[in-house]
């Protein structure tokens, strides 16, 4: 390879199809018999804010690698968000283990109102207007996992008319008799 192309090589990096936010790092420690066995587990979220989104745990001997194993499960379980007009198309509330999180569609220039974890999940998968509330733990990671069940478990909705969905009720047409005409 000449020189020219082997910067022109190093330049035309692609960009990521996900991006990725670390939600969580703890160290976690094994005990042995010969003593204690450190390891790092790392729980990212990764989206391509365009309505796919996943989570991986993980677990290794240092951060980097955890992170980089968490982040191959992330995108193997990823998953595809029904979404309409830049929110959810229903409220849903999901419990998973005590975590409980209840999601709201919002009209449009709301944002997202959200706290904690739950907001990075929900910003990742693209979702625009959103109202939601944690109401069981503050675990992070089991409040990442409730999200990502509720944003599963949404149902797509027609994107038809809502007029021409509704059934037409027929109105009652009265007509008055003219005493004139007999």
């Amino acid at each position: 390879m000449t020189e020219k192309n082997k910067k022109n090589f190093r330049t035309k990096r692609e960009k990521p199809e996900f991006e990725q936010q670390i939600v969580d790092i703890a160290r976690v420690t094994r005990v042995m018999a010969g003593g204690k066995r450190m390891r790092f587990r790392a729980c990212v979220v990764i989206g391509n804010k365009k309505g796919k989104v996943g989570i991986g745990l993980a677990k290794a001997k240092d951060v980097p690698q955890a992170v980089q194993k968490a982040v191959k499960k992330a995108e193997r379980d990823a998953i595809i968000v029904k979404m309409s007009r830049g929110t959810i198309p229903h409220e849903i509330r999901v419990k998973l283990g005590s975590a409980k999180i209840l999601l709201k569609p919002a009209p449009e220039g709301t944002g997202i109102i959200s706290g904690g974890a739950v907001r990075l999940v929900l910003e990742l998968a693209g979702i625009k207007n959103v109202v939601s509330k944690i109401l069981g733990t503050n675990n992070k990671v089991n409040n990442v996992k409730a999200t990502i069940k509720a944003l599963s478990q949404l149902k797509a909705v027609k994107t038809a008319d809502k007029k021409s969905a509704e059934p037409t009720k027929d109105k009652k047409v009265s007509v008055k008799q003219d005493s004139s005409i007999k």
